[in-house]
């Protein structure tokens, strides 16, 4: 019993060095990370740039270009009234698309949470109707 109990004794610091350099852990299955819409891209930055987001300012950025582009080549906005009976131009109808576009994924987001593809699809064809109807 004593010698079974000193052999305990000194092993234990042998033990406690295994267990701190990592031995301890050598079973644990690791599942391999793939793409998430929500990691970082970049550390350190101001911003917590997620793909997401940079999803979200390309396609904003790229319809202010593309707005640009087709304003340069037929001035004057394309002014029309809708049928909200507000006389609006290309811009303003961009502008209604991305604030209902907020509010079509806030209001998702509220009350059912996620995943996000409905709200997805009822935003685009929020976009369709702004531009084709309003």
């Amino acid at each position: 019993m004593m010698r079974s109990l000193l052999t305990a004794l000194l092993l234990l610091p042998a033990t406690v060095q295994a267990q701190t350099q990592g031995w301890g852990s050598v079973a644990k299955q690791t599942e391999p990370k793939g793409f998430s819409w929500t990691d970082p891209l970049f550390g350190g930055t101001w911003m917590a740039w997620t793909a997401a987001t940079a999803a979200v300012f390309i396609g904003i950025f790229g319809a202010m270009a593309v707005l640009t582009v087709i304003e340069i080549r037929h001035p004057g906005g394309a002014e029309r009234k809708g049928v909200l009976g507000l006389t609006t131009t290309r811009g303003d109808r961009l502008f209604m698309t991305l604030l209902g576009t907020v509010y079509i994924f806030l209001a998702w987001l509220g009350l059912f949470g996620e995943p996000l593809w409905t709200p997805l699809g009822v935003s685009l064809a929020w976009g369709v109707f702004c531009f084709w109807k309003v």
